[in-house]
Formats: C-alpha cells, structure tokens, sequence
C-alpha cells in the first residue's frame, strides 16, 4: 500500500482544531520542515517539506476549522497562521519568552561587564592583602614601609611578609629616593597599549560623527563594521576587552581558593602542590606559580582603580544567577552577591526583571505584561530594547499564551522524536518516506 493512499485515512483534517506548530532541520542550517501536533490527542498529524510562509499557509489552509495555533515567535507562522485563519487563537511559546530574555540579559552583561567583577572585599585578611601588594621587591619595600605608618612594629610586618626582622629593617632603611620604581609587567604593558589603541579608535569615531559623518560614511573612512561603530558611540562604552582576564576551567579550578589562602600563610608552593595532589589535583607546581603570579598581578591592577582592597565574581557566574537560584550556584555567597548588586545596580534590576516577567507569564494575568514593558523600556539598555519590540509585534499572541494553558511543549518533544527516526533511517530515504513512517507510527502507537 503506497503512502499516498494511507494518508488520508490516518487524520480527519475536519476534525483538527487545536494544534501546534514548530519547525525541524533535514539539514541544519540549510534546509528545514513543519510539523503539526494535535493538542488534544498529543499526536503528529502531518509534517511538511518546508517552513516559507506561502506553503505554510496553503498547509494551513487545508485544514479547515482550526481554532488554537499554538507557534514559537517566528514572523513565518505569524504571518501564515493570521493569513490562512485570522479567527483562529494564536498563542506564542512560554519557552522561548523566556530564553529569548534571558539571553538578551546575558548579552547585555557580557557586553558591558569585564569577565571578573570587582566588589569591596569581604574577607580581606592584612595577610592576603600582603600577598596581593607584594609581587616583587619594590612593592615589599613600599608595603614595609606603610604598615610602618600605620603603626605596625618590624616583627609584625615580617610576620606578614613572611621575612626575617633583618631583611624588613634593611627595607625601612633604605631611603626614600632610593627606592626602585615599580614597573609593569609585559602583559600589563600589553594591556595598556591595548586600551590606549581602543581609546584613540573611539575618539576618532566619535569626532567624525560630531562633525556630521553619517555612520556608513564612518564605516568606510575607519574600516569598523557598522556594530562596532555604534558600540564606540555609546557612552557606556568600555574600553577593556570583555575577554580580557578571562580564565578557561582547568586542573586548578577547584582548588584555587585554597591556594591562595595557603600561599598567603607563607605555605611553599611544595608543600601546597602535595597538599592538593592527595585531593585529586593533577597539575604541576609549576602551574601554581603562573595562577599565583596571574592573579596578584589582576588583583593589584583592581586595587588602583578601586583605591581599596577588593574580591572578584567570574561574570560567567553572575550570569548563571540568570536562570537559577542563588543558592543553586557555586562560587558566590550570599554576602558577595549584596555586595555587587549595591555596586551595580543595574544587575538587581536585571534580575528583578527576569523574576517579575516569569511570574507574569505563569499568572494567568495579561493585563500586567504592558506595566512590564514600560517598566523594562525605563532602563534604556539596547539587547532589553530589542526584546521589547519583538514582544509589541506580536503583543497578542503573547498575552493569549498568559491567558491560556496551551504551549509548543508537544511540538519541541516531536522534534526529538522525527530526529530519531531520522537515525533510524540513516538519513537515506525520501521525505515521503519519513512522513509516512512517523504517521504510521503515531496512528498504531500512541505515546502521550
């Protein structure tokens, strides 16, 4: 029996009036399909070769008496469902309301926020603050020489320096004009150079655009993409590269605390190496030394533009406080995370927000959405003012998916389940093929 002939004895189309849509891939990126769910039967009942709005809409159309279309919000089957039934009940996902802010927030955040967060320090101990002020011998000197201001005796600031009492009184000693210069190192000097080459870079976009210089014409006299052009127009702009600092998770991950905490006891990096290699760590003593080095050279380079001591959140982590609780993420405490949001408010904003918009969505009570909207509009970030406007373009699906209980939850689970047929198949046989197997399989065996 051919498939033409199955077909239409499987679904009474007549019958079909609630449904979900959502797109497939038959080759990621290239080429993509349709596939019908039945919400009241939890059943593929048709699939289709394309997702261009004209052939959805004929789709559609084939079906007479539909009345729910539950869709993600993608203009092609807004426009499809709203020109083949404009009676119909149109309901856009939950899901992807969501993860569409969600990731529109976390952009905003790595845009803005350098890879590790500055806040005042919570925990600073004067032997941690020792160790981050003290990476070669000028910086001893000097750091001698202040905790001797501040009323400190010879015998405590070795303590703290982890030096005899004759090595501290040689650096009391030594007079002021004497002193060595503290110089940075090469990737601090590096650093440097790149922030002054990114500041003339935005000067010169900035003054071309005063004098009138439309941003197209700026895109061809600079050679920057139109992006990058109106990033260096915005006033937040910021000048250090987002990836600058940024650590890869590696074989110290988890013990990094630990080995700044040891090494500010004055503990050898031996004895530290042995200590964390009976807890799993399979590293070299060698690879302590470049973290150790890495971050007292990050942590001193925070304290001059802080003017005080300071703790560090990975933005990474910042960003997993997106989707979930603070007590579900690792690496932050709950002292930390007040202490940042007081420094950067527009992160307590963010948060509320996303937590104000999943309430709204699950409340049943559309008539807040608009309140929202205005409320999210206030903070004139762009990635949030792009969100905004894709949710006015199709205002009243969104409110129907608040009002109403239906969602594409079936149509993301077919998905999975026309790509494991598609295993099955090898990926060798004919669309056809693939639609008459899947109907077949759904009309003998119904999974709910």
């Amino acid at each position: 029996m051919t498939c033409s002939k199955i077909m239409p004895a499987i679904v009474d189309k007549s019958g079909v009036t609630k449904i979900c849509v959502d797109d497939f891939a038959f080759r990621k990126r290239y080429t993509y399909g349709t596939v019908m769910v039945d919400l009241e039967t939890h059943r593929i009942i048709d699939l289709l070769d394309s997702r261009e709005t004209g052939k959805v809409e004929e789709w559609l159309r084939s079906y007479p008496n539909l009345q729910v279309i539950s869709r993600d919000g993608a203009q092609t089957y807004a426009s499809a469902a709203t020109n083949s039934h404009p009676e119909a009940l149109q309901i856009s996902d939950r899901f992807h309301l969501l993860k569409n802010l969600s990731g529109a927030v976390e952009e905003y955040m790595y845009r803005l926020f350098p890879s590790r967060l500055a806040i005042l320090g919570t925990s600073q101990t004067p032997e941690m603050q020792a160790l981050y002020d003290t990476r070669n011998r000028p910086e001893r000197i000097r750091f001698a020489r202040k905790k001797r201001s501040e009323g400190y005796t010879v015998n405590d600031i070795a303590l703290l320096l982890h030096s005899s009492v004759t090595t501290i009184s040689r650096y009391l000693s030594i007079p002021e004009e004497e002193i060595p210069e503290i110089k940075e190192n090469a990737r601090e000097r590096q650093h440097l150079e790149q922030i002054r080459k990114k500041q003339e870079a935005v000067q010169e976009v900035r003054k071309l655009y005063s004098e009138g210089h439309s941003i197209e014409e700026i895109t061809r006299i600079t050679g920057h993409v139109r992006k990058t052009v109106k990033k260096y127009l915005k006033e937040g702009c910021s000048l250090i590269n987002g990836h600058y600092d940024q650590r890869l998770p590696g074989k110290l991950a988890p013990y990094e605390q630990e080995v700044i905490e040891m090494r500010s006891k004055g503990i050898t990096y031996t004895k530290i190496h042995e200590y964390i290699t009976q807890k799993g760590y399979t590293g070299t003593v060698a690879s302590l030394r470049v973290f150790m080095q890495k971050e007292r050279t990050h942590q001193n380079s925070i304290i001059k533009q802080e003017n005080t001591p300071v703790e560090y959140i990975p933005r990474k982590t910042m960003c997993q406080l997106i989707y979930h609780d603070l007590e579900k993420v690792k690496g932050i405490t709950a002292e930390q995370y007040e202490t940042a949001i007081k420094k950067y408010p527009v992160l307590g904003q963010l948060y509320t927000l996303l937590k104000e918009f999943h309430r709204i969505i699950f409340s049943g009570k559309n008539d807040e959405l608009d309140s929202w909207i205005e409320a999210a509009a206030k903070l004139e970030i762009d990635e949030i003012d792009r969100y905004i406007n894709g949710l006015k373009q199709d205002l009243h699906a969104i409110k129907n998916a608040i009002a109403y209980p239906y969602n594409n939850g079936l149509a993301e689970g077919s998905v999975n389940k026309i790509k494991l047929t598609k295993r099955i198949m090898y990926g060798r046989n004919s669309f056809t093929l693939l639609k008459a197997k899947l109907l077949l399989g759904e009309y003998f065996y119904q999974i709910n």
